[in-house]
This record gives C-alpha cells, sequence and structure tokens, in this order.
C-alpha cells in the first residue's frame, strides 16, 4: 500500500502540472512553461556562442549559400511577428540533412539538407519548422517537462527509501522508462507536430506555397528509407513517421492556404 500512495502521488504531481501558464500560438495547445522566456533567451545565446565557436570551421562562407538561406530566413521570421535577434547559420556538413534551432531565434541549417530542399519553397518548409519551434517555446516546455519530472523522480526515490534498496532501484528503471516513453517522448513528437502546422502558416504568410512542403516531406522520406538508416517504433522516436507527418500536414493544408496569397 506504502508503495501505492507512493506512485500515486507521483502521477498526481505529473497531472497537476499539466494545465498550463501559456498557449501555443495557432494551436492554442495549453503549454507548461516554468521558465521565463527571458531565462530561455539567455540560454540560446549562450548554447549559440558555444556553437559558433565549436564549428567555426565548418561555417559556410559561401555568398550563394548564406543568400540563399537567409533570404528566405528572414521571410519567415517576419511572418511569424516574433521579434527576436534572428539568426540563419550555414554549416558545411554534406551528410547530415538536418536543421535545428536555438531559443531565442538562433538557426542552424546543415548543407546536407540542401538538395533536398531543392528549392526556396523547400527551404520555406525546413525554416517555417524551427521557427515555429522557437515562436511556440518549445525549448523552455521541454526544459520544464524534464525539471518536474526529475522533481517527481526524486520524490518518489525519496519516499522509496525505507523500502529496501533493491526495489527502490526496480521501480527507478521502470518509472524512468514509463515516464520516457510515456510522457518525454510523445510531448516531444507532439512539438515536431506542432511546428509541423505552425510552420505551414509561417510559409504561407511568407509567400511560398505550403502545397510544396509535402513533397519535401516525400523526400526527405525517400531519403532516409536510401540511407539505410533504421527508425524505431513510432511510439518510441522523438519524431511522428514520414507517412504520419505528411498526413498530417495534408489535414492541416486547409487552414494554411488561407494564409497563402501568391
Amino acid at each position: 500500500m506504502r508503495l501505492h500512495r507512493i506512485l500515486a502521488g507521483f502521477f498526481t504531481l505529473l497531472l497537476l502540472a499539466l494545465p498550463a501558464c501559456s498557449k501555443a500560438p495557432y494551436t492554442g495547445r495549453d503549454q507548461l512553461l516554468l521558465l521565463s522566456e527571458g531565462a530561455e533567451l539567455s540560454m540560446g545565446a549562450q548554447s549559440f556562442r558555444q556553437l559558433m565557436k565549436k564549428n567555426h570551421e565548418k561555417i559556410s562562407r559561401d555568398p550563394a549559400i548564406i543568400g540563399h538561406v537567409q533570404r528566405v530566413g528572414e521571410r519567415i521570421a517576419r511572418a511569424s511577428g516574433k521579434n527576436y535577434k534572428w539568426k540563419f547559420v550555414v554549416i558545411k556538413d554534406d551528410k547530415t540533412p538536418n536543421a535545428f534551432v536555438l531559443p531565442g531565434g538562433k538557426v542552424f541549417v546543415y548543407t546536407g539538407i540542401l538538395p533536398i530542399t531543392l528549392n526556396e519553397h523547400g527551404l520555406a518548409t525546413v525554416l517555417g519548422h524551427e521557427v515555429a519551434h522557437a515562436t511556440a517555446r518549445h525549448g523552455g516546455e521541454r526544459v520544464s517537462q524534464t525539471l518536474l519530472v526529475n522533481a517527481g523522480l526524486a520524490a518518489v526515490q525519496i519516499g522509496l527509501s525505507k523500502e529496501g534498496s533493491r526495489m527502490s532501484a526496480q521501480v527507478m528503471a521502470a518509472l524512468g522508462a514509463g515516464v520516457s516513453v510515456g510522457i518525454l517522448l510523445p510531448f516531444s513528437r507532439l512539438h515536431e507536430s506542432e511546428a509541423d502546422r505552425i510552420g505551414l502558416i509561417y510559409m504561407a504568410k511568407a509567400g511560398y506555397d505550403p502545397r510544396r512542403a509535402v513533397n519535401f516531406w516525400k523526400r526527405m522520406a525517400s531519403q532516409a528509407r536510401k540511407s539505410g538508416g533504421g527508425r524505431p517504433p513510432e511510439f518510441l522516436s522523438t519524431h511522428p513517421s514520414g507517412a504520419t507527418r505528411i498526413s498530417q500536414i495534408q489535414r492541416w493544408m486547409p487552414e494554411a492556404l488561407r494564409y497563402y496569397k501568391p
């Protein structure tokens, strides 16, 4: 009974924290944000300085590539309406088809994704997605979730201290796996899907055809198959599957097209 009370208290703590203090743009989803936006911006700026120093030799100085990425990125950033100090940095790595964003709008694009984007519409799909992560404050939300879960696990561990070290270790291991699969990974997939949806709106508002996003994600899925990299089952992945992603984007397309004025 004591163990049941401890576990019930842990999950009650998580559920009580889920009602949120903020809402995501356009989707209206309630968010848990324990950090101020100023703290997020500070963390993002510090990480940006560290990454720029670490990747100094890999940062592209090709004016054509830089101009291409900055031109599209700045249009997307303006469409977002968020007054961040946006930066768009290109990293020379033709084997990495990826991009990511830090809190506060510091976006990194690997050259390996450019052959898949093909054109400005494809690149707008990628940058719209990354800009959406920043404006929806997904980084701060993930930090908040992790802080909350760690606090809950610590409370459970204290409560189990009288149950014996073996039982404590077994329960904590099971809880850790359950939290990862049941809470943190689904939230990560939710963030990816939300960034897709908001990103479609941003690219449409910036004058890029959101319908071209479907072709980009199909090319990404094809590239993943060619590379032979096996993906874990979707419920164990931080990203939705390619098929899920494309299906969701097609469902959201009418909403995005309302913002598109070619």
